[in-house]
């Protein structure tokens, strides 16, 4: 097994057909460490997302290499992308809640697409995640009657729930005050160091810099700065 749980190569992206076509992403290398947590920052535009959803198996890879937990998904078929996809956790900034599931009900589906730990004892499972990001009050409601914060708490504890491989993370504290921001990046923090989870968060949230292991630069399309700060 080699130290790398993610390992990006000569990777380009482009987006369109023809003469609409742009490229959005140049020769973009990087390899991510197991258990670490780095952030990827930029400008709106700079490549950031469409790095996070190629490396999250959400978007096929065209040209370049990116082998993620040392499976090349590189003219990988879609069955080996499915399965990837279940050993990986995604927190969104559009929340993507079912609006008429509960909060816990939300957080046991994100076992039950999994297929992980035992159907009797999901609800706990749930329950106690909840419970670390300060919802244990709210496990009965609907997205609804939830504050845009609580919703992305609710949104995160669905992603950490299956004990994921790696964590990908679209601006997870853009709707949580100081606390709750600090308190969600430190659980990304500590479970890298207690089980070993990879995340990479896209973020503007300079409050949370500090907590990262890396920060990711790009510009472009291309990365500018890579400072690795352990």
């Amino acid at each position: 097994m080699t130290d790398a749980a993610i390992d990006v190569r000569g990777l380009d992206h482009f987006f369109g057909e023809g003469e609409a076509r742009k490229q959005a992403l140049f020769d973009v290398n990087l390899s991510v460490r197991r258990g670490s947590l780095t952030i990827l920052m930029g400008p709106s535009g700079s490549g950031k997302t469409t790095l996070l959803t190629l490396m999250g198996c959400l978007r096929e890879v065209h040209g370049g290499s990116i082998r993620l937990l040392e499976r090349e998904l590189f003219q990988s078929e879609e069955v080996t992308r499915i399965d990837m996809r279940r050993r990986l956790g995604f927190i969104f900034q559009a929340h993507n809640l079912h609006a008429s599931l509960t909060a816990r009900q939300n957080v046991i589906m994100g076992l039950q697409v999994h297929g992980r730990g035992v159907p009797k004892r999901h609800a706990a499972a749930a329950d106690h995640l909840l419970d670390m990001l300060g919802l244990g009050e709210r496990l009965e409601y609907l997205p609804g009657n939830l504050s845009g914060g609580q919703k992305q708490r609710v949104a995160i504890a669905r992603a950490l729930v299956s004990n994921p491989d790696i964590i990908f993370a679209d601006e997870p504290t853009a709707a949580l005050d100081k606390i709750s921001g600090m308190a969600a990046v430190q659980l990304f923090r500590d479970l890298g160091r207690t089980r070993g989870t990879t995340t990479v968060m896209v973020t503007h949230d300079p409050r949370i810099l500090d907590l990262a292991d890396r920060i990711v630069t790009l510009e472009d399309g291309r990365i500018v700065q890579d400072n690795v700060r352990t």
